[in-house]
């Protein structure tokens, strides 16, 4: 069986589309990079050097420092898939953050989205 598309997709250019999301809907970077940061525990300065070297997505989750355990709070729908039904791991955390940029694009507020 082929690897979706996105595993060999950089983060990077992705990434790029996130923060065009969150800035057409009035959010702004930085809380782009705080949700990114909250699900991966990159630091600032990590999550800068994972987009400098165009990480894939497969990497830019191997290499992350610590999963946040309340991720699996995260439920709902992303591409018309229950994100908590998602049996691969990778594609999992692909669609949790994607469903976290989802709600900061819908205005939802931050300690929401973080599960605070």
């Amino acid at each position: 069986m082929t690897k979706p598309r996105i595993y060999s997709m950089s983060f990077a250019s992705v990434y790029a589309l996130y923060i065009a999301k969150a800035q057409k809907k009035g959010r702004t970077r930085t809380e782009v990079d705080e949700i990114i940061r909250w699900l991966t525990g990159y630091t600032q300065e990590g999550l800068g050097a994972q987009l400098e070297k165009k990480s894939s997505f497969v990497d830019f989750f191997a290499d992350a420092p610590r999963l946040n355990p309340a991720q699996s709070l995260i439920t709902g729908v992303i591409c018309g898939v229950r994100v908590e039904d998602i049996e691969e791991p990778t594609m999992q955390k692909i669609r949790y953050l994607d469903k976290l940029i989802d709600e900061l694009a819908k205005g939802k507020a931050m300690e929401k989205i973080l599960r605070n």
